[in-house]
């Protein structure tokens, strides 16, 4: 018997997952931030942050069980979209042209992967099971400490200013085609969704490559 087609088998419905689980990560990333940047206001705000989302473990598992399913989500149909494109053209073009392309588009296939392995690293460190990276001990209660302790190493501090570099590129391309799958593509209006998606990445950007910075330039201490 022939297989009935659903939406998720369709490149349009795939390409929707795909929207759809980045907009949840988007959400997540921007929340992310802002909660961090709580760590400029001093380790007695910055601590207490971090016990009131400890103290909430239904809305803590709520939080991880919603955006890891969208992790695997965005992932699954980033591969399946790749592999039927890859799939509808074996032979690649000789010569590619494309004015809408961008270096941040050129590189999704990289900085996906990549993302990825810093997203393990980034969890590994600080969360489960908690890794001191340099001579201070990890702490489960002082998260400020571990926040200052790990950032004044210049390799950690390099490996999460290029790893966010690396994401600001994904979110930039990734919002320009999450707007364009959602139906919020026209000629006319295409300059000013470049320029809110360059914005919303940069902002992004900014903020997350701020704090290990803040540290290493002894803003935050």
């Amino acid at each position: 018997m022939q297989k009935t087609l659903t939406l998720f088998d369709t490149t349009l419905g795939k390409k929707a997952a795909l929207a759809l689980s980045g907009l949840v990560l988007y959400g997540f990333v921007i929340a992310h931030m802002l909660g961090n940047l709580q760590v400029f206001l001093g380790p007695e705000t910055f601590n207490a942050y971090a016990a009131g989302i400890k103290g909430l473990p239904a809305l803590l598992w709520t939080e991880r069980i919603v955006v890891g399913s969208a992790v695997i989500v965005h992932l699954s149909m980033m591969i399946a979209l790749y592999q039927r494109s890859a799939a509808a053209r074996p032979v690649a073009y000789h010569r590619v042209t494309s004015a809408a392309t961008s270096y941040a588009s050129a590189t999704m296939k990289f900085t996906g992967p990549m993302l990825l392995c810093y997203l393990v690293f980034h969890i590994l460190h600080f969360t489960a099971p908690g890794l001191a990276l340099g001579e201070y001990e990890h702490s489960h209660t002082d998260v400020y400490g571990n926040f200052v302790n790990a950032f004044q190493l210049p390799w950690v501090t390099l490996v999460y200013c290029t790893a966010n570099l690396f994401l600001g590129l994904h979110l930039y391309h990734g919002a320009w085609s999450l707007l364009q799958t959602l139906g919020l593509s026209h000629p006319r209006y295409n300059a000013l969704r470049a320029a809110v998606s360059r914005t919303i990445a940069l902002g992004i950007t900014a903020g997350n490559v701020a704090m290990p910075l803040g540290v290493m330039f002894g803003i935050i201490d």
